[in-house]
């Protein structure tokens, strides 16, 4: 059967038993719309890469517009339309205030990163002035710190950005999970030990047991994450390992060469990859000095 019809001198696919608006292919004028070279797209797109699945990450907005395109790729009869998946976000404000690109109110992401990497400088100059290469720190800082902003929050939800909160080294924050590696790595350098992976291991405290529930779920967070999109978790899972090396390292004497030694130091390497790891799912670097 023939999908498309014309309606008032367009050409539309009625999309009426789907519960969804009519996709217009074509205006009037004869010109084409988003969703003709959208299903022009997918069409080379499914020829030329034979894709598993077609993934759209784009603003929620367009929620209507890849229900449709799926709607007429399913009314072509194509098996593969189950495979067009559209992945939703919310909107970033600034400082509270909407950003629009048709009435000119826009920050250039360069910008931001740039201001983002001076601002990690200063706080890097303050708490080790002796650091060597501090630019090539404070860049992977500054830069990890919007990243990881951008992606600590649900991915649907709309959220504020205020760059000064943003590149601190406290709170939930990129640079906070970036400096708690960074010192994962420098007790790693003092122990200067190598863990016998044979030994029995013994960590009894409760600090120890809480990050160690941690690390056992870290494969689950990450499986969790790839199913439902949500690199979110990632993020919040990566602060609560942080956050919780941080109590235990306030707690204990790690560097005591006790029974416990071993156990200690291996617990402080597994926590300091796996931070490291998850930073590098969400496209983050984890420099080992800061």
């Amino acid at each position: 059967a023939n999908l498309l019809k014309v309606d008032n001198g367009a050409t539309i696919v009625d999309l009426e038993k789907y519960d969804l608006p009519p996709a217009l292919i074509k205006k009037s004028d004869g010109a084409t719309l988003y969703m003709t070279r959208d299903l022009a797209a997918a069409n080379y797109r499914k020829n030329t890469y034979d894709f598993a699945k077609c993934i759209y990450v784009v603003g929620m907005e367009q929620s209507n517009h890849f229900k449709q395109l799926k709607a007429v790729l399913k009314e072509l009869n194509l098996p593969w339309s189950e495979d067009i998946v559209h992945i939703p976000f919310g909107l970033i404000t600034l400082n509270g205030k909407k950003l629009s690109t048709r009435k000119g109110k826009i920050i250039l992401l360069e910008g931001v990163l740039k201001e983002a990497t001076e601002l990690a400088l200063k706080q890097i100059e303050a708490k080790n002035p002796s650091l060597e290469n501090k630019e090539a720190v404070a860049h992977a800082v500054g830069v990890g710190a919007v990243i990881f902003h951008d992606l600590k929050n649900d991915r649907t939800n709309n959220f504020d950005f205020a760059l000064e909160e943003v590149v601190q080294f406290e709170g939930e924050t990129g640079p906070y999970v970036q400096y708690t590696h960074a010192r994962a790595m420098s007790i790693l350098r003092k122990a200067n030990h190598t863990v016998d992976t044979q030994a029995a291991f013994s960590l009894t405290d409760d600090d120890a047991w809480e990050v160690l529930k941690l690390i056992e779920n870290y494969p689950n967070v990450v499986r969790f994450a790839e199913e439902k999109c949500e690199p979110s978790v990632i993020a919040k899972f990566v602060i609560n390992l942080a956050q919780a090396f941080n109590k235990y390292y306030a707690h204990t004497k790690v560097l005591v060469e006790d029974e416990a030694f071993n156990s200690r130091i291996a617990l402080v390497q597994t926590t300091a990859s796996i931070l490291k790891q998850g930073l590098a799912l969400l496209g983050v670097a984890a420099p080992d000095e800061m």
